[in-house]
């Protein structure tokens, strides 16, 4: 008997075991939202302690950046070579010790080097994170289940906010890396011993049947019964056979360069606020506790995405993350008008983090969904690693407009513009490439498995 892998994750009930998978990268991305955001929230014990100013803070708010994009840009063809496992289970360990390590920096120099190999595992870990999750979904739920999963990162923002404000009057700022150190390192035993390798990736290397029946046996005591296994592949067709050659091809083109787009202009705003919005609050005559609590709510506004992936299973996904990005831009500009309302600007970084993060965590569904098995983990990687040139680009800028002595609202609304530019970008990939409603039926499948 032959199996069509998707067809089986659709008529079986989602399992333990794949509730396992999603828990696991949930975490990942948890911690990968933690550590990322972590040094804006320790910024301002940075500058009493070392005695610099806001400018020199920029390399280091960056360096991880620089590290993000390149382990991303890195990892996706590793990825779609090696497997989403070994690479996950790598990155992981990587960024667990130099989160660790950079904990015990003794001047602003080593910390840039810390950060910047902090980066390279947690760019490399969550887009593997989020292609190994798509991968065991099922077509009716992949979005709201790898949106739901890329929540924790937003999550793990917000909580290194709450946890800075309790941690670093008690033990330090040095705490809170050390805390998104050894977290990571006990999460890799756990990945080792509990995480499997994707099966879309297994048969896409025509590795054996028994391996692959193994694994979703797990799912589905039915699987045993199968001699072979199919895939059904729904993503158009490409000719090349990497996953490099596959996201550059002209099949893709158009919609990759709008998706690194629209990734990029989300972290630009993404990246200005995370980290310098406890700065910018605190000259705004805001108590630091205070500006570090109030930060704190815009990541924590990302769980929307549970709602805009339950949209995007059933409507169109351009479409919807859109007009997430163009009401972002709205919120935005609104948190420049209501800095001396303590109440409202709660509410309006509140709803600013709600937009901005739903729609930003929309997007690597959306890629996941967009390419083919062979590509897919170069595809999101891809647009996570480039889109990081737009932190970096955000983090610089709102240095640049403080040099400048720009005004609170004066800033604010410069950040929200990118949010315009995201939502343009959207509308041309669905003019470049509909989506419609998902429709599997009759699609062809290739036999891939053995």
């Amino acid at each position: 008997m032959s199996v069509d892998i998707q067809g089986f994750l659709n008529t079986h009930p989602f399992s333990r075991f794949q509730w396992t998978i999603f828990w696991l990268c949930f975490a990942i991305v948890l911690l990968d939202g933690f550590d990322t955001a972590a040094i804006g929230y320790i910024a301002p014990s940075l500058l009493a302690e070392w005695g610099v100013q806001r400018p020199a803070l920029a390399p280091v708010l960056s360096a991880a950046l620089f590290g993000l994009a390149a382990g991303a840009l890195l990892s996706g063809p590793l990825a779609d070579r090696l497997g989403r496992k070994t690479v996950l289970v790598a990155a992981v360990l990587v960024f667990g010790l130099a989160s660790l390590t950079s904990a015990f920096s003794g001047s602003l120099d080593q910390l840039v080097v810390w950060r910047f190999v902090t980066g390279l595992g947690l760019g490399a870990a969550m887009p593997n994170a989020v292609t190994l999750t798509s991968e065991y979904c099922p077509d009716s739920r992949r979005s709201l289940l790898t949106n739901a999963m890329f929540c924790g990162f937003p999550l793990g923002a917000a909580s290194g906010g709450f946890l800075a404000a309790w941690m670093i009057p008690q033990w330090g700022w040095r705490s809170v890396l050390v805390l998104g150190g050894v977290t990571p390192l006990v999460l890799t035993v756990a990945l080792l011993l509990l995480l499997p390798e994707s099966v879309r990736y297994m048969i896409t290397k025509a590795q054996p049947a028994e391996r692959i029946r193994r694994v979703l046996s797990r799912i589905s005591a039915s699987a045993a019964e199968a001699a072979s296994f199919t895939m059904t592949e729904t993503a158009p067709a490409a000719k090349a056979s990497s996953g490099a050659g596959i996201v550059l091809s002209k099949t893709y083109l158009a919609g990759s360069l709008t998706l690194w787009i629209a990734y990029f202009m989300g972290l630009v705003i993404f990246y200005a606020l995370i980290n310098w919005m406890p700065i910018l609050f605190r000259d705004a005559g805001l108590e630091p506790r205070t500006a570090a609590l109030i930060s704190a709510l815009f990541p924590l506004g990302g769980i929307g995405a549970i709602f805009f992936g339950w949209l995007m299973d059933r409507f169109n996904g351009n479409i919807i993350i859109a007009v997430g990005f163009a009401l972002t831009s709205v919120a935005i500009y609104a948190v420049g008008l209501v800095a001396g309302q303590l109440s409202l600007l709660m509410v309006v970084v509140f709803v600013a983090g709600a937009l901005m993060n739903t729609a930003q965590s929309s997007l690597p569904a959306l890629a996941a969904e967009f390419y083919p098995t062979q590509g897919r983990a170069t595809g999101v990687a891809w647009m996570l690693g480039l889109g990081r040139f737009g932190g970096i680009a955000g983090s610089f800028l709102v240095a640049e407009l403080a040099r400048r002595e720009m005004t609170f609202g004066a800033i604010f609304t410069i950040v929200a513009i990118p949010g315009l530019v995201a939502a343009a970008a959207l509308v041309i990939k669905q003019i470049a490439h509909p989506l419609q409603r998902r429709d599997r039926a009759g699609q062809p499948r290739q036999a891939l498995g053995h």
